[in-house]
């Protein structure tokens, strides 16, 4: 077993002090080393390390009768680097800007018209959004299957003007990572950080909108399997129809509460037989509007059918949850670029 170099014990070590000061804002040097369990003489280095590299700096102090070195609170430096999030629509393009340390700083939007150059438009609404701020990544989503390895939507026919290439286009535009994922995808993201699936390793998002799909999360990992069509349940027949003609939202707008739970639950029950992920996330519009109610019904209409025990929640991600996926999958690579 080798032990890890002097160099690497040092990466090791910013890397975890710039995590906690993430997770907790400015911190001062004690503080820093009660939260490590490192030397004084390490946190000392450290934080000049850190400092030197544009990385952190002091913000403030820490009660207005202390001073010194201890007393000074040190931060993270926000605008080292910004995220976009971009959440392409069947009629519009929207995008969230955001700093190093998560805070949104911009926000843009700008509709699709019938005969619009997609990749230029994308471009043009992230540069809008970004400004000259120092941008570090970019993170897509849209409606379809994409391939994981071409990066690119298998079907591109969902949005207006996405061809193929079309993220190959988008790419050639920005000098940063630009990374397409499905949407129901970023949207089981912001479920497992900050929504109804928050503290649970797995769960299905089921997600119910104008189009029709899930996304699974096993062991606190997005599973896109060997295409990038894990979830797609919208091709699942249900009794000769397919699970997206049942549920979509045109169809149920005739229906009674209790027959769309029994429908959704009938989908549901793919994913607990298979998967048993003891967690079901109901999402999109029908499913955040439908709230614990209509969850509460495709529970009562699960448990009839799935030998396992399956836990049906509503979503309670506030606002655009694809978006908020995006910008976080998009933190997530930056933070790793910037910080090591």
């Amino acid at each position: 077993m080798k032990t890890a170099t002097p160099s690497m014990a040092r990466a090791i070590n910013d890397r975890l002090a710039l995590d906690l000061l993430l997770e907790h804002g400015p911190l001062t040097a004690p503080q820093l080393r009660t939260l490590t369990g490192l030397s004084r003489p390490t946190v000392s280095d450290l934080i000049e390390r850190l400092m030197a590299g544009g990385l952190i700096e002091v913000t403030g102090e820490a009660g207005e009768d202390r001073r010194g070195p201890n007393a000074r609170l040190y931060g993270l430096v926000a605008d080292r680097a910004h995220v976009a999030g971009v959440d392409v629509r069947r009629d519009a393009v929207n995008v969230t800007v955001a700093d190093i340390t998560g805070r949104v700083v911009s926000e843009a939007r700008t509709t699709i018209g019938a005969r619009a150059d997609l990749a230029a438009l994308v471009a043009k609404v992230v540069g809008d959004a970004v400004g000259r701020r120092a941008l570090d990544t970019v993170v897509v989503g849209a409606p379809g299957l994409v391939d994981p390895r071409a990066g690119e939507l298998v079907s591109p026919n969902d949005v207006p003007g996405w061809r193929r290439g079309t993220m190959a286009s988008v790419r050639e535009r920005f000098d940063v990572p630009v990374i397409l994922e499905n949407e129901v995808n970023l949207a089981a993201v912001a479920e497992l950080r900050t929504g109804a699936a928050s503290g649970s390793e797995d769960f299905v998002l089921l997600w119910l909108d104008d189009g029709v799909g899930a996304a699974i999360v096993l062991g606190g990992r997005l599973r896109r399997g060997m295409s990038g069509g894990a979830g797609e349940i919208g091709f699942l027949d249900v009794g000769g129809v397919a699970f997206c003609d049942l549920v979509n939202s045109e169809v149920i707008l005739g229906l009674e509460r209790d027959e769309l739970a029994r429908r959704i639950a009938r989908g549901a029950f793919a994913y607990a037989t298979l998967l048993d992920p003891g967690l079901v996330v109901l999402g999109g519009t029908t499913g955040h509007e439908g709230g614990d109610e209509l969850a509460g019904l495709v529970a009562g209409h699960l448990r009839e059918l799935a030998p396992a025990p399956t836990e049906v929640r509503a979503s309670t991600v506030k606002g655009n949850a694809v978006l908020q996926g995006a910008v976080l999958t998009a933190l997530d690579l930056a933070r790793d670029h910037v910080f090591g």
